[in-house]
């Protein structure tokens, strides 16, 4: 009996431990999600909806009644629908030739369609501005403007988001295996028949994550439509910087920011719910086994009909986007590059090319923080547990569904009193750039640290090594590849944060994004040139950033993205 109640103590100790041990590690990166992100945006909605020490809650119905506020709540939905569905339509056949056939530049090719996915929208944006605007390639050619349409925002959501359908459902696809469809086939099934009732309910999970990525994305679009739609067109994002920078109407960004939130808590459910499903069992096998060279002339169509698309979708408006910036006045050169190093007293107070500088700078200072802040996360969600650590998972992914304009907005006006008075100073933007880049980070390094034997960490624990010793003995040197992955994508998505570092850079200390954008709402034939100067470098510091974790990347490193 002693011996028990010896052995029923001893896993709730450990329990007791590890739950000590979880809270712990918890503890920084809510510290900062609550200082740098719930505070700022619970300061905006305050100054919005609170007036006289009393809460205005029946702004809430004023501003949802307005018809104006309808159109864009209809938009966003409807447009972030469609751009899901274009995604899908386009991008399944691309996951299936990446998941099934193996052929020659196979991995420079998935780099390069991620390519798009790490871009800064305000470089997607200037890339289909380049191929579909004023002067752009189809106006050139045909006298076709697209520009200030629904198309081109739908185009340049597909663009961006092909990436996550290839990656997401494509990593699945590759590790199934074909022989349940094969038997299926074999007991008289055709093979739409086979793959309807076999193949896609495994896919579905995965399916249904890609989908719900997309339309968080283009639901909380703001660089491509800004840029492309012009002023007919507005989603939540875009209206609610409208709000707040150009007619400072704070209540109605308070209620828009509100919407906003709301919509992407139901989204980010969802998403945890799908996820979970996805991990269920399937019967899986090694994707090199799977894959094989085409066969027959319906193989190769479909896989000369997937590099066609790529290179009308991914590879025409970066090439387009590089050929407007050597296209200068006289002929093709570098003159706007050599403009980029002059000041001209108007939109910088500096030359635009230091804002190459002052990116990565800010990039490399908030992969850092990310690294720290999403490694102590994802170590603490490790081992699967109940509520608290869901909604912790849930906390973390928030940032990238959140309005970044009120974000920003928010570090400007909580930030500038003692004992945190950094609105003067460097680091409040990369503080702003690694809440987005911490989710990134979760997401590549938790299913690595997921797979490491639990054992191992107890058999440390045994041998009296404390947590952070067992951690640095035993997990880092397993994940360091993850965590090299994690660094590069971090870097990349805090390299081109916009929306809430227009805010928060300073004039003399403009990062590429901001002088991108600014440049592009200038006239002139010289800013436009600039704009597509400096976008080329950003989209060519993001490409080398890919393709250098294309090298890193294993199947046994391989997270979400």
């Amino acid at each position: 009996m002693d011996l028990a109640r010896t052995e029923v103590g001893k896993p709730r100790k450990g329990l007791s431990r590890g739950n000590a041990a979880r809270l712990g590690l918890m503890a920084v990166p809510v510290a900062f999600f609550a200082l740098f992100f719930a505070y700022p945006v619970a300061a905006i909605v305050a100054r919005g909806l609170k007036v006289g020490g009393q809460w205005q809650f029946g702004r809430i119905a004023d501003v949802v009644a307005q018809s104006d506020v309808r159109h864009v709540l209809w938009f966003t939905t409807w447009q972030a629908l469609a751009s899901t569905a274009l995604t899908l339509l386009i991008a399944l056949p691309g996951a299936y030739v990446f998941a099934r056939f193996e052929f020659r530049g196979k991995q420079v090719l998935r780099a390069v369609v991620t390519v798009p996915f790490v871009l800064p929208t305000v470089v997607v944006g200037t890339a289909f501005l380049a191929l579909l605007g004023r002067g752009g390639l189809l106006d050139e050619m045909w006298g076709v403007r697209l520009d200030t349409t629904v198309w081109a925002i739908l185009l340049a959501h597909v663009f961006f988001n092909y990436a996550v359908v290839v990656r997401t459902v494509g990593g699945l696809w590759s590790q199934l295996d074909p022989r349940q469809e094969e038997a299926a086939r074999m007991l008289g099934a055709s093979r739409w028949t086979a793959w309807r009732t076999v193949t896609l309910p495994a896919l579905g999970p995965a399916v249904a994550a890609a989908s719900l990525m997309v339309f968080l994305f283009t639901f909380t679009s703001f660089g491509v439509v800004q840029i492309l739609g012009g002023p007919a067109y507005s989603t939540l994002e875009v209206e609610i910087y409208r709000q707040t920078a150009q007619l400072l109407d704070l209540p109605t960004a308070a209620v828009l920011t509100l919407v906003q939130f709301a919509a992407v808590g139901l989204i980010l459910a969802v998403h945890a719910w799908t996820v979970r499903r996805r991990e269920s069992a399937l019967r899986l096998v090694d994707a090199a086994a799977v894959a094989r060279r085409p066969r027959g002339a319906g193989q190769r169509s479909l896989l000369a009909g997937v590099m066609l698309t790529i290179a009308v979708l991914i590879l025409l408006p970066l090439g387009v986007l590089i050929e407007r910036s050597l296209s200068g006045p006289g002929g093709y050169g570098f003159t706007y590059y050599r403009e980029l190093t002059s000041a001209d007293g108007g939109a910088f107070l500096v030359p635009p090319i230091e804002a190459v500088w002052n990116s990565l700078q800010y990039a490399l200072a908030a992969t850092a923080i990310a690294l720290v802040i999403g490694g102590l996360a994802a170590a603490a969600l490790t081992r699967k547990a109940g509520r608290l650590v869901r909604g912790f998972d849930a906390l973390l992914m928030l940032p990238l569904g959140v309005s970044a304009v009120t974000v920003g907005f928010g570090f400007l006006i909580t930030l500038d009193k003692p004992p945190l008075d950094l609105r003067s100073t460097w680091i409040l933007v990369p503080l702003a750039q690694a809440l987005v880049g911490v989710p990134f980070v979760v997401r590549t390094m938790l299913p690595v640290l997921r797979a490491v034997d639990g054992r191992l960490r107890e058999a440390a624990a045994v041998l009296g090594a404390s947590p952070l010793r067992a951690w640095r003995e035993v997990d880092l040197p397993m994940v360091r590849r993850a965590l090299l992955i994690a660094a590069g994508f971090a870097f990349a998505v805090s390299l081109g944060e916009f929306g809430a570092t227009v805010f928060i850079a300073r004039p003399d200390n403009p990062t590429l994004p901001v002088a991108v954008a600014r440049l592009l709402g200038r006239a002139g034939e010289l800013n436009y040139g600039q704009a597509m100067a400096l976008s080329t470098i950003l989209m060519v510091v993001c490409a080398v950033s890919l393709l250098l974790l294309e090298r890193l990347r294993t199947d046994r490193t391989t997270g979400e993205f």
